[in-house]
């Protein structure tokens, strides 16, 4: 870090442009009282003979298509938000599309492992393997289980099971690639809400406990907090997907307080090459395969969210080849934060954009302080409030405001934000 002076430069580093959301006719016509008795008694006759309830998991009130959600340009996304009070969709949009689940599948793994038996009842090593491909989409915990309880035979028995329709076992070109298992967002809430209201106590308790500690670096080291995580404050429990991408951007440091080589707190604006995630998973994405999109980037956000899990929002989409992993959490992001969530809580702040890449978050306003994680490059973040700290420079700029992100619980310079001004307009001062 070069420090040029005690008196901040309005100089400013260059910033991407920002992004840019009838009623209904109602028809009187006069109706004869006989006809409305006679309505009135049909439907009642009805309603006593329809089944509102599954072998496992309820049948939701009938919903009418719901279509709020705000989808960015040239994403192809499956949307479901479940309201468990109401018993009603409040979000479908493609509902029923089929999806690569990449690390969603993770929960059809677990609830199989525990089908007929209790968290207690399996060995420490296989508990310890269980809450790491929870918690932090652990793939080598995934692909154990996946190897030794029968592969494809996993996604078959839970399909019966949870009454499932538009899951289907990976293609039989890639037999061993749980991630390319297919699955829908009106599936998955199936998924959760078996979770909730069917499963035994031990096993609910166990699953969405995990769930709910998601860490921030998955074990592969990708940034996980995107989609729900990042868009509504706890209560919350989440299991998350992503597939095709080069670099998550996801570094957690512990101990010494860490300095980049060059002295500051990011590079520059060059993001990496896109690629694609490797891993015995099978989350490499390659194209060949019928049926389910193998080939575009996958980030996927599911979980329950509010008081008493009051909502399952499952989120589904696919983007453009190239796609940078910051671009599509950025997104991903956007269209979350758009939807009809009951019971969510939206955490308080400007979400802004950030422009280089390697940018640091730290425990305070200096680069001396110690470095907590490292951001997707490109990734759009929430600022609470913003002070004075260290002078960064990235010639010809220089800025001495941090923006303190509350999610991450520190502070970055605000010489990345894609701000006008050094001093962010409209953000207050810490």
């Amino acid at each position: 870090m070069t420090e040029l002076g005690t008196a901040p430069s309005t100089l400013t580093a260059p910033r991407p442009p920002a992004p840019a959301d009838g009623t209904p006719s109602r028809r009187a016509g006069r109706v004869r009282r006989a006809s409305v008795l006679c309505t009135a008694a049909t439907a009642l006759l009805l309603a006593a003979f329809s089944s509102t309830a599954g072998a496992t998991v309820a049948e939701e009130k009938p919903s009418p298509p719901v279509a709020r959600a705000e989808i960015p340009a040239g994403v192809t996304a499956g949307v479901a938000v479940f309201d468990r009070q109401t018993g009603t969709f409040t979000e479908q949009v493609n509902s029923a599309g089929q999806f690569r689940s990449a690390s969603v599948v993770k929960l059809l793994i677990a609830l199989d492992l525990l089908w007929n038996r209790t968290p207690a009842d399996l060995t420490a090593t296989d508990r310890a393997r269980v809450e790491a491909m929870l918690r932090s989409s652990d793939d080598a915990a995934a692909s154990h289980f996946w190897a030794n309880y029968g592969s494809g035979a996993i996604i078959d028995r839970m399909i019966p099971r949870l009454g499932l329709t538009d899951t289907a076992r990976p293609p039989a070109t890639h037999p061993g690639y749980w991630g390319y298992t297919a699955l829908s967002a009106r599936d998955t809430v199936k998924i959760y809400r078996y979770l909730l209201d069917s499963a035994p106590a031990a096993v609910r308790d166990y699953v969405l406990g995990a769930l709910r500690q998601s860490t921030r670096c998955a074990t592969d080291g990708y940034d996980q907090h995107f989609g729900i995580a990042g868009s509504f404050d706890r209560p919350w429990a989440v299991k998350q997907g992503w597939s095709g991408f080069s670099s998550g951007g996801c570094t957690a440091t512990t101990g010494a307080a860490t300095r980049n080589t060059d002295g500051a707190d990011g590079t520059d604006a060059r993001a990496a090459a896109p690629g694609e995630k490797v891993s015995a998973s099978g989350e490499r994405a390659e194209a060949g395969a019928e049926a389910v999109d193998l080939a575009r980037p996958a980030l996927h956000t599911t979980g329950v969210v509010g008081a008493g899990d009051r909502s399952i929002v499952s989120v589904f989409t696919l983007h453009p080849t190239g796609t940078t992993y910051g671009k599509a959490y950025t997104d991903l992001g956007r269209l979350t934060r758009s939807l009809n969530v009951p019971g969510a809580i939206r955490p308080t702040g400007t979400w802004i954009g950030t422009w280089g890449s390697g940018i640091r978050v730290r425990g305070e306003a200096t680069t001396a302080a110690t470095a907590l994680t490292t951001l997707p490059a490109g990734v759009e973040v929430l600022v609470k409030c913003q002070k004075r700290g260290q002078q960064v420079s990235v010639p010809p700029y220089v800025n001495d405001w941090w923006a303190h992100l509350p999610q991450y619980g520190g502070y970055m310079s605000n010489i990345y934000l894609s701000s006008p001004e050094n001093q962010v307009p409209g953000v207050p001062v810490c």
